[in-house]
C-alpha cells in the first residue's frame, strides 16, 4: 500500500470511529488503538504535505496557528427566539398561530440547550465554515476551533443532502467537563466560568483552536436551510441529518395539542436535571417549513417558533454557619454552611458567599432562612433571605479580621473584592497549596505527587516549603504511610526530572501574585536572570510588555522579603534552573527596539505566539491596537478590516510576514 493509499484510508477509519463514538456511543475500537491510528496519519500527513485535506481527522486536535476572527455576513438572518415563561403564554403563541393558518399544522417540540449559537455551511457533504450569531446578520468564521468538537462531522456519511446547505444548532460544554474546568481553574486561583453556556461561548471564541480541543465542547444540531432539503417538514429533516452524521438529540416530538405540548414540557421540566448537558427550557416551532414561510417573521424573530424558557429552581434552607478558606495565595472565601436540600438533583450542603461585599448586601444572620439556586444549575448560590420567617434573630454575619488558621491579620486592597492572609509562610494551607501548585503539570509537573502526598509530606514535616522537596530521597518517601517503594522511586525520580524544566515555568511555579504562565514568560524573556528580576523595581517591570503597577508591585513585594531570596537561592542550590536557556539568550537582538508592533491576520512560517515571542526577542514591544505611536503592523491573511482601516487613516506602516522576517535577518 503506498502512503497516499494509506492516508485515505486512516482518514476513512477514523472519521468512522469518531462518529461511532460520538455520535452513536458504540465505539468498536479501543481509545489506545484509535490513537494510534490518529499519530500514524499526524506522521504520515506531516511526511506528505501533498496529500493535505482540511477535513482530515488531525484538524481535530488544533493548531497554534491562531487568527483574528473574520466577519462573515450570514445567508439567512440568525435571529433570536421570542421567550415566554407560563402556559399562558405557550397557549396564546398557539392560538395565534392556529387563527393565521386556518388549516392543520403541527408543533415540533425540542429542548432548549444552554449553550452558543452556531452556524454551520456544507458543500458537498464537506464542512467549509462555521459562523457564530454575532449581531445576527453577520458572525465571526470559527470554522478553525469548530472543527476540533468532535460531534461536528467534517464530511457527511451516506447520500441524498443537498450540494449546499446550511445547518445551526448549539454548542455546549457539557456539566462533567464544565465541572473539570472549574476544578482546575479554582486550582490555579483564576475566576470560575459562571455557567457551561458562558464557558462554551468564551471557548469558541479562543484564538488557539489547540486549546480549544482540549476544552471537549459538544455540539447539537436543530435546523436545516437551504434549497432542496430533503422534505417540508423540519422533524423530517432532522432525521435525514442524523442519517448524514449529524448528532441530532433525541428528545425531539412532534405534538398535534397543545396538550400534548405540556405533556412535553411538563416532562422534561424534571428529566433535564438529570441531562449531562444544560438546557434552559423548550423551543416549539411549526413543523411545516411552507407554514413556516407563511407566518414570516417580526422585526427580530420568526412568528413561527417560541422558547419556554424553565423556571430557575430555588430552595429554602437554614444558614447554621459560615466558615472561611483560604487559597494558595491567601485569598479568603467565605462559605456558607446549611441544612442539606434537594436542588437540581443534588443534595446541597455548602455555597460560596464570595466576599465581604456580598455578605453585606445580603444582611446575614445565622439561622436565616435563605434562599439558594445553582448558577447555571451547578454552583450553589445564595440569593436572598425570607426575613419574614426571622422570630429569633441569630447574630449577623460579619467577615473575620484574621485568619482563620494562622490567626494574622487580614488585609485587603484598595479597589479589590477579595480579603487575603499576609502569613505566606507560616500559614499551612497556603503553604500546602503553593506546593501543590509548585509540583502542578503546568509548573515543574512532579506529577507523581498529589495534594494527599502533600497532605503527608507536611503533616510528617518532611517538608515545609517548597525547597524541601530537592532535599527528599527514597528512604524519606518509604516511610509514608501507604508509600511502596515503587511509588517512592518515582517520586524521587520525578523530582530529578523537574531540574529541566525551563526558567520560564520555575518564574511561574514559584506562585507570585498575579503572576501567571503568560506573565513568566514575559518576565523571564525580559531579565533573563533570577538575579535581575529580583533586583528590578517598579519601573523597569512595568516597562515590560503588558506587565501593569498592579503585577509589578505584587513581584517587588515577593522579592522584598528575605524568606522569598532564601527560598530562591535554596532552589537554585538544588539545581532548579533560575536563567533563561543559552540558545534563547543567544536570539536576543535589539532590532525592534523602540517599536511598538500589531500582529494581525494568519501567518504561514510561524503562528502569532511565536511572532509575539520574535519581537519581544528582538527588542520590539506587542501591542494590540492601532494607534498614532503604533510603529508598523506585521500582517498576514485575513487582516482585520477594522485595524486596516485604522491605519490607513492614521498612516502606519503595513509590513507583510516575508518583509518582516527580513528585517530581522531571518529572510
Amino acid at each position: 500500500m503506498t502512503p497516499e493509499q494509506r492516508i485515505y484510508e486512516l482518514r476513512d477509519l477514523l472519521h468512522k470511529h469518531n462518529y461511532n463514538y460520538y455520535i452513536k456511543n458504540a465505539p468498536e475500537i479501543s481509545d489506545f488503538e484509535f490513537d494510534a491510528m490518529m499519530r500514524e496519519l499526524q506522521e504520515l500527513e506531516a511526511e506528505y504535505p501533498q496529500f493535505d485535506d482540511p477535513n482530515s481527522p488531525t484538524r481535530r486536535v488544533g493548531s497554534d496557528l491562531t487568527k483574528e476572527f473574520v466577519q462573515v455576513a450570514h445567508k439567512y438572518p440568525m435571529l433570536s427566539l421570542g421567550n415566554t415563561y407560563s402556559k399562558a403564554e405557550v397557549a396564546d403563541f398557539y392560538d395565534r398561530v392556529k387563527r393565521a393558518l386556518n388549516e392543520d399544522f403541527e408543533i415540533c417540540c425540542e429542548l432548549k440547550f444552554d449553550g452558543t449559537s452556531i452556524s454551520l455551511t456544507y458543500e458537498d457533504g464537506k464542512l467549509v465554515r462555521a459562523v457564530t450569531r454575532g449581531d445576527g446578520e453577520k458572525g465571526d468564521d470559527v470554522t478553525a476551533n469548530v472543527k476540533t468538537i468532535r460531534s461536528v462531522p467534517l464530511l457527511l456519511t451516506g447520500d441524498g443532502y443537498p450540494r449546499e446547505f446550511e445547518i445551526r444548532g448549539e454548542i455546549l460544554m457539557p456539566w462533567d467537563v464544565f465541572e473539570q474546568l472549574n476544578r482546575e481553574r479554582a486550582e490555579r486561583e483564576e475566576p470560575l466560568f459562571a455557567n457551561p453556556r458562558n464557558a462554551a461561548s468564551g471557548t469558541v471564541k479562543l484564538q488557539d483552536s489547540s486549546v480549544v480541543a482540549q476544552r471537549k465542547l459538544d455540539a447539537f444540531l436543530y435546523y436545516m436551510l437551504g434549497d432542496g432539503l430533503p422534505q417540508d417538514g423540519h422533524y423530517e429533516n432532522l432525521q435525514y441529518a442524523a442519517s448524514w452524521g449529524f448528532k441530532v438529540s433525541d428528545a425531539t416530538r412532534k405534538c398535534r395539542t397543545l396538550e400534548e405540548i405540556y405533556d412535553f414540557i411538563d416532562h422534561f421540566d424534571v428529566a433535564r436535571k438529570s441531562l449531562p448537558y444544560a438546557t434552559d427550557g423548550v423551543v416549539l416551532k411549526v413543523n411545516s417549513q411552507r407554514q413556516q414561510r407563511n407566518l414570516g417573521y417580526t422585526a427580530k424573530s420568526p412568528r413561527w417558533a417560541i422558547a419556554y424558557k424553565f423556571q430557575a429552581e430555588r430552595a429554602v434552607t437554614r444558614l447554621n454557619e459560615v466558615t472561611y478558606q483560604v487559597g494558595r495565595t491567601g485569598v479568603v472565601t467565605p462559605v456558607a454552611n446549611l441544612d442539606p436540600v434537594q436542588l437540581s438533583g443534588t443534595v446541597v450542603k455548602r455555597a460560596s458567599l464570595h466576599n465581604a461585599d456580598i455578605i453585606e448586601k445580603l444582611d446575614l444572620h445565622i439561622g436565616d432562612m435563605v434562599y439558594v439556586e445553582k448558577g447555571g444549575e451547578i454552583i450553589p448560590k445564595i440569593t436572598g433571605v425570607d426575613t419574614e420567617a426571622r422570630f429569633l434573630l441569630g447574630e449577623k454575619v460579619r467577615f473575620i479580621a484574621k485568619c482563620p488558621v494562622c490567626g494574622a491579620e487580614l488585609i485587603r486592597n484598595e479597589g479589590e473584592a477579595a480579603h487575603y492572609c499576609p502569613n505566606d509562610t507560616g500559614c499551612p494551607p497556603q503553604i500546602k497549596s503553593r506546593i501543590e501548585h509548585f509540583v502542578s503539570r503546568e509548573a515543574m509537573n512532579i506529577d507523581s505527587i498529589g495534594p494527599e502526598t502533600v497532605e503527608l509530606l507536611y503533616k510528617f514535616g518532611l517538608i515545609h516549603n517548597i525547597s524541601d522537596l530537592y532535599n527528599l530521597d527514597g528512604n524519606d518517601l518509604y516511610l509514608l504511610p501507604r508509600m511502596g517503594a515503587k511509588s517512592a522511586e518515582n517520586i524521587a525520580a520525578s523530582i530529578r526530572q523537574s531540574l529541566n524544566v525551563p526558567f520560564e515555568r520555575v518564574l511561574f511555579a514559584l506562585g507570585i501574585r498575579y503572576v501567571g504562565a503568560t506573565v513568566a514568560k514575559r518576565l523571564a524573556r525580559a531579565f533573563v536572570t533570577i538575579e535581575r528580576l529580583m533586583d528590578a523595581d517598579v519601573e523597569a517591570l512595568m516597562a515590560v510588555d503588558e506587565i501593569g503597577e498592579r503585577i509589578a508591585g505584587s513581584v517587588v513585594e515577593f522579592f522584598a522579603r528575605e524568606s522569598n531570596r532564601e527560598l530562591v537561592s535554596r532552589l537554585q542550590s538544588a539545581g532548579v534552573r533560575m536563567a533563561l536557556d543559552e540558545e534563547i539568550v543567544a536570539e536576543k537582538s535589539d532590532t525592534l527596539k523602540g517599536q511598538s508592533i500589531v500582529i494581525s491576520g494568519v501567518f504561514e512560517k510561524h503562528s502569532r505566539d511565536e511572532y509575539k515571542e520574535i519581537i519581544e526577542r528582538n527588542g520590539g514591544k506587542n501591542v494590540g491596537s492601532v494607534s498614532k505611536s503604533t510603529s508598523f503592523i506585521l500582517v498576514g491573511a485575513n487582516m482585520g478590516p477594522a485595524k486596516l482601516e485604522k491605519a490607513e487613516k492614521l498612516g502606519v506602516r503595513i509590513v507583510a510576514e516575508d518583509e518582516f522576517l527580513a528585517m530581522i535577518g531571518e529572510g
